[in-house]
Order: C-alpha cells, then sequence, then structure tokens
C-alpha cells in the first residue's frame, strides 16, 4: 500500500515525493519558471503522516509556542538566541565550538536597493563554516553574484531564507540595510 503524500514534502520517507515537490536548485538561474509559492503553515507541515512513528513525536505547534515571533509570525531565531529561550549546541557531542566569526561582509551590487550588510556573527553562532563553504558560497567575499531571483528559487541565501529564516520579500531592511550612495557595484 503506498503512503499517502504529506502536503508540504519536508521529512518524507525516503524515495517518496508528492506531486508539486521540488528539488532546491533545481531550475536554472535564467530560468522563466514561475517561483513557487508556500502555503500556509499547518500543524503537521514538519512530519510525514505515513511515518510509523508519528505519534511518538512532540508536535510542532507546543514545541515552539513560547518562543519569540517575527512580524510574519514566524520563529524569530536571533531573538530566540539572545533571549536564552533556545541554546543550541556548537557541536552534535557538546563541547566548545569554533567562536563566531566577528565580520560583516557589504555587497555593493545592488542597484539602486541599499547596499546588503551579510554579518558572519549572527550566522556562525549557528553554523559552522562548511555549512555555507564551499558548497553554497564560495569562500571569498565577491566571487559570488547573488540575485533575488536565486534566492527566492531556493539557492545561496534562499537555502534557508524564505524556509527556516525570515522570509526575505517581507523584510527587505534586514539585509538591505546600508545606504546606498549611488557609487555602488
Amino acid at each position: 500500500m503506498a503512503a499517502a503524500p504529506s502536503a508540504h514534502g519536508f521529512l518524507r520517507a525516503a524515495g517518496q515525493a508528492a506531486q508539486g515537490d521540488s528539488v532546491v536548485g533545481a531550475l536554472p538561474p535564467t530560468s522563466s519558471a514561475p517561483l513557487p509559492t508556500r502555503p500556509a503553515a499547518t500543524a503537521d507541515e514538519f512530519y510525514d503522516p505515513a511515518n510509523p512513528d508519528l505519534g511518538r513525536l512532540q508536535n510542532a505547534r507546543e514545541a515552539v509556542r513560547q518562543l519569540p515571533q517575527d512580524r510574519d509570525g514566524r520563529i524569530d531565531w536571533m531573538a530566540a538566541l539572545r533571549t536564552g529561550a533556545i541554546a543550541p549546541r556548537s557541536q552534535l557531542g557538546g563541547g566548545a565550538g569554533s567562536p563566531p566569526l566577528d565580520l560583516d561582509i557589504i555587497m555593493k551590487r545592488t542597484r539602486q536597493m541599499p547596499f546588503v550588510r551579510f554579518p558572519h556573527r549572527s550566522h556562525t553562532e549557528w553554523l559552522a563554516c562548511s555549512n555555507c563553504h564551499p558548497a553554497i558560497f564560495e569562500a571569498r567575499a565577491g566571487s559570488t553574484t547573488i540575485r533575488m531571483e536565486d534566492i527566492f528559487r531556493g539557492r545561496y541565501c534562499g537555502t534557508c531564507h524564505d524556509r527556516v529564516a525570515f522570509v526575505t520579500h517581507r523584510a527587505c531592511d534586514r539585509c538591505h540595510s546600508v545606504p546606498n550612495d549611488g557609487r555602488g557595484g
């Protein structure tokens, strides 16, 4: 008997795919295909209903209901970290990991938009450098051309943003935060 497909395709048993599932990075960067839309969150969004251990898992809403939310009603992970609502481990086995990298990169290829400040610190409080380098970004400033279309399609910053982290198209100012004096790239 075939398992019922999940409405969202998250955490499905290996080898299963639901109609409409997309693969991150499957669209070429110049594709004119319509952008995928994300349906409103549901209580079982992250669970495979065919998983035989489904009843043993904590309810997702219960697990996150005490965490701070952003203006879109999604979890504000940085606020959760800053307030102590969560305290993620730096390594699976415990112990001290590398200290956060306190280095901002200013991206100036933004046309008329304010420049983008990429704060390594807020990312490396969560992630090891190897999570992003070199698979998602080359480890040299300015070596990766990033377009908003790519982010919306789940590439580069969109690997996490619009999926786990804040929604980019509703929070432009969170990245485009440095005044553009008109002399950018």
